[in-house]
């Protein structure tokens, strides 16, 4: 056969394979920018003829003029399944991914292992996961999950710093059919690993209805890290003031107050909710936020949000994101459920995150900081730069009735109530950890984010 002639047909037969990604790769990435690699990989299984490019396609491409590296499963091509001559593909972009220090960005869908590989792909998978850690620090990795993700592989989208799911994905380290004959009843696999199951695990950074959506996604989280744009003029007034901050504070409007208007970009928005974390912009400059959403109560520390606020530290401190920490919180939950956990362990686990954390680290208590939420979370013995507290907000050892009922010397049930409102109002008023030296400024509620702003762009030059 003529060698122009079957280069031709090889080349129809690849293109034909893998059609239906090669439409979602084109639809996340800039029109005509993506360069294939290896398109000519064929499979080592025995089980299999031949079948081109080795169930995944891999390239580099632009994504608003920023250069990325997409390595994306064809479910087409031995139904999306793990063969070791795929994994060594997937690595060999991963590898040029690290030399440019450019973003990864993976399509993953994927029964789990080929049939006829045994531990020769689990081998691979593993050289997949050590590089995956390789790049964490170097090259931001995003994953996107349009099917099922089964087995093992599924850990490839928990390395990564996002992970987008669709309304069909389904990603768990096991099969549902599994897990349902374990349970002995029928599971939906929804349940078990669709993106609502794993936005509450904390394994679904964001859920979207389809591809096309990731890709405007992708394009406000490169513009915010501040490895793709720097400082940028966000055309929102630094002296901004918020009047009704003096009257009345909660997590919705304090945030709103203090970052840049349209720059706050959620994640995990429905593990742990009651601790926001998410990418922001404060003066123009990109920083990682921490929002205690813990109404007039505050937020008591469970394993689940300290896990997630650790988490978010590690992302922050890999993309040098500077921290700043909206406050209300009390030490951790005093609950059987809680009291049982590893708890401890998490906590131990978060005082190391913040106390060898790189980045800058400001502190804002605009609730309460109370016990060992203080210590975490507002003191500056772990490593903050800057703690401020609002004039209205509250700092102690305890919450009101248990502090008024222990550190103030005779209370009776007869004068409980007027304890405990001098305990908030005296004892609990920040200005006695500001006269220590423990705070650096007592701030009026309406004018914090000038005083953010300030304390910013000081920690940054």
């Amino acid at each position: 056969m003529n060698k122009i002639d079957l280069l031709k047909a090889r080349r129809a037969e690849i293109l034909q394979a893998g059609s239906e990604i090669r439409k979602q790769i084109h639809q996340l990435v800039d029109e005509e920018s993506f360069v294939e690699f290896d398109s000519y990989s064929f499979s080592k299984n025995e089980f299999y003829d031949g079948m081109g490019g080795e169930g995944v396609i891999t390239g580099s491409a632009t994504i608003n003029d920023n250069l990325v590296y997409v390595i994306a499963q064809n479910k087409a091509v031995l139904s999306g399944g793990i063969t070791d001559a795929n994994c060594k593909k997937i690595v060999k972009c991963q590898q040029k991914a690290l030399r440019a220090g450019a973003p990864v960005l993976y399509l993953l869908d994927s029964m789990g292992v080929a049939v006829g590989e045994g531990v020769c792909a689990l081998e691979g998978i593993g050289e997949v996961l050590a590089m995956a850690q390789e790049l964490k620090g170097e090259c931001v990795q995003i994953c996107v999950a349009t099917g099922d993700l089964l087995g093992s592989f599924a850990l490839l989208a928990a390395s990564c710093d996002f992970t987008y799911m669709t309304g069909t994905a389904c990603v768990s380290y096991t099969s549902p059919v599994v897990l349902s004959a374990s349970a002995n009843k029928v599971i939906a696999k929804e349940q078990i690993g669709g993106a609502k199951a794993n936005a509450k695990t904390g394994a679904c950074t964001f859920e979207v209805a389809n591809v096309s959506e990731v890709r405007d996604g992708v394009i406000k989280l490169l513009d915010t890290l501040p490895m793709f744009n720097g400082d940028v003029e966000t055309m929102d007034d630094f002296n901004r003031a918020t009047p009704s901050l003096n009257d009345k504070v909660c997590a919705k409007c304090i945030k709103e107050a203090v970052f840049d208007a349209d720059y706050f970009i959620e994640m995990n928005k429905s593990f742990a909710p009651e601790v926001i974390t998410g990418m922001a912009r404060l003066g123009g400059m990109a920083v990682g936020a921490i929002v205690f959403d813990g109404g007039d109560k505050g937020v008591e520390l469970n394993r689940e949000n300290v896990a997630k606020i650790k988490e978010f530290l590690y992302f922050c401190d890999e993309s040098n994101l500077p921290v700043v920490t909206l406050v209300n919180t009390l030490g951790i939950k005093a609950d059987l459920q809680t009291a049982s956990s590893p708890i401890m362990k998490e906590v131990s686990n978060l005082v190391y995150a913040l106390y060898n954390l790189q980045v800058p680290r400001i502190n804002l208590v605009y609730g309460k900081a109370v016990g060992l939420g203080y210590t975490l979370f507002a003191s500056k013995a772990l490593g903050a730069e800057y703690s401020y507290a609002l004039a209205t907000s509250k700092i102690s050892l305890f919450d009101t009735k248990a502090g008024a009922m222990i550190e103030l010397a005779g209370v009776t049930e007869e004068n409980n109530a007027k304890a405990e409102a001098k305990y908030a109002d005296e004892v609990q008023d920040p200005i006695n950890a500001a006269k220590n030296g423990y705070i650096d400024d007592i701030i009026e509620p309406q004018f914090v984010r000038a005083h953010l702003i300030s304390a910013l762009q000081l920690v940054m030059r």
